[in-house]
């Protein structure tokens, strides 16, 4: 399988089936290039299970244009970020990122100065200039978390997927990292992130796919997506949702009893 020409994701009919039991089902839905697109859903939903298959991580039926693709050809194609954060070897921050531009390596071949000005431009966005050469094993878990979105970010792939990358973050820096993959889709690049702030998601994603019990259950603008039944019937919450001049604020409110 192949992606479609106007698509940098193309996924048909995926399912995933662990320990006997079914927990992705039918999954199908295609991302353009310039699309942000929020993966959202309940604690086992299956947003991890959908995006390990896509890689290729975890074996399945249907098909996915990237776990199609050679694992050169894939990392030249995707960058990954997993939920794992720790970063577990005292490396300086500037080298993890230069990690990210191992696919445009060949051998043993040096960095070029192309390679690190990607570097240097990731650490930039991520507000990691002065830490550039501390050992990261030094560093607090949100500030390593924004290590590993800079070397996702170096890699310089078309498409960027990121499982809970906000997770840990401070909300300035939450914030900070959304508008910066807001940026990237805008200059035609294509993220498929997870989420569990609804109210970010809703604010700074193109579109949302809303998974429940391993299946897809909306596909969509966040306003048509993010309904008041879908959130009774998935999330069990009420939510307030209004269009502003600062854009869409959305503010999950209670639980449903």
């Amino acid at each position: 399988m192949t992606a479609l020409p106007d698509s940098a994701l193309s996924v048909s009919q995926l399912s995933v089936t662990l320990q006997g039991k079914t927990v992705l089902r039918d999954v199908a839905f295609d991302i353009a290039p310039g699309e942000f697109v929020g993966l959202v859903g309940a604690n086992g939903a299956g947003k991890t299970t959908l995006m390990r298959a896509l890689l290729g991580l975890l074996p399945h039926e249907g098909e996915s244009s990237l776990a199609a693709l050679p694992q050169a050809a894939r990392a030249a194609q995707a960058a990954w970020m997993p939920q794992m954060r720790e970063i577990a070897w005292p490396i300086e921050v500037r080298s993890v990122v230069m990690l990210g531009r191992t696919p445009h390596l060949g051998g043993l071949q040096k960095p070029s100065a192309e390679d690190r000005r990607h570097v240097e431009a990731a650490l930039e966005r991520m507000e990691l200039t002065e830490m550039r050469h501390r050992p990261a094993t030094q560093l607090s878990g949100g500030e390593q978390a924004r290590v590993l979105i800079a070397r996702a970010l170096a890699q310089d792939t078309p498409l960027l997927l990121a499982d809970e990358p906000i997770a840990g973050l401070d909300p300035a820096h939450q914030i900070a990292t959304m508008q910066t993959f807001a940026g990237l889709a805008r200059q035609g690049k294509s993220l498929l992130v997870s989420l569990h702030d609804l109210g970010l998601a809703a604010r700074h994603c193109t579109r949302l796919i809303l998974m429940s019990e391993g299946t897809v259950v909306a596909d969509g603008a966040p306003e048509d997506v993010l309904t008041p039944e879908r959130l009774a019937q998935v999330f069990s919450i009420t939510a307030f949702c209004q269009r502003t001049g600062e854009g869409l604020v959305y503010q999950p409110l209670d639980v449903i009893r």
